[in-house]
Formats: structure tokens, C-alpha cells, sequence
């Protein structure tokens, strides 16, 4: 018996001759999977595209109002700024200062009138007194 057993054991059984044929059926049916699958994969991936597109726009939109309301602020103080260096009293004392502009005296100074439009020449605004 033991010899029975010790033959089974070392019999070499040699499969390499053994050639399977493709089985279309089965191909086919894989081919069908394969591209089912392909089209969810592809349709999810589409959907987590404009998904995360939604969300990034939503983002950008909360970004803008904040940097519109900066500039808003900002707007405002430049127009303060320019209101308050218009006054005259300001202008006067930079022009003082800075430009070293003086009072003109009497001497220097030509008074101009005007003349109404009924009476005066067409070429005519203004004359010299």
C-alpha cells in the first residue's frame, strides 16, 4: 500500500498541451462590464466635477463680496481724503508752506468787472478798470 501512495505522490501530470479556447460569450459579456462600469465611473466623476465646481463658485462669489466691501471702504476714505484736501483753508496752507506763495499787494493786484451781455461787445467779457 505504502507504494501506492508514494506513486501517486510522485506522478508527474504534464497540462501544457492542454489549450483552452477563448469563449466569445464570455468575452463579450466582459466587454459589456468593462464599459458599463467605465460609463458610472465616468458619470460620477462628472458629477464630483460640477459639484466641486458649485461649491468652488460659491467660494469665489464670498471672497468677491468681501473684497467689494473692502474697496468700498477704501473708496470712501480716498474721497474723505480728497474732500478734505479741496478746502480752501488746507490749499491756502500748503501753498504757504510748500510753494512759499505770499499775499499779492495792491500794487500787484488788477480788479476785473464784468460787463453785462446787453451792453457789451460780443469779443468782450471783461475790462481792465
Amino acid at each position: 500500500m505504502s507504494i501506492d501512495v508514494e506513486y501517486a505522490i510522485k506522478k508527474d501530470v504534464r497540462n501544457n498541451p492542454v489549450v483552452r479556447g477563448v469563449d466569445e460569450k464570455q468575452r463579450r459579456a466582459l466587454v459589456r462590464t468593462l464599459g458599463g462600469g467605465f460609463v458610472v465611473v465616468s458619470m460620477l466623476l462628472f458629477s464630483a466635477w460640477q459639484h466641486y465646481q458649485i461649491i468652488d463658485s460659491g467660494y469665489q462669489v464670498e471672497r468677491m463680496a468681501k473684497e467689494y466691501v473692502a474697496e468700498e471702504a477704501l473708496n470712501r476714505r480716498l474721497r474723505l481724503e480728497v474732500e478734505a484736501l479741496r478746502a480752501p483753508a488746507v490749499i491756502e496752507r500748503r501753498a504757504m508752506r510748500e510753494l512759499q506763495m505770499v499775499y499779492p499787494t495792491a500794487a500787484e493786484t488788477l480788479l476785473l468787472e464784468r460787463i453785462r451781455a446787453a451792453t457789451a461787445p460780443k469779443a468782450a467779457v471783461a475790462h481792465a478798470r
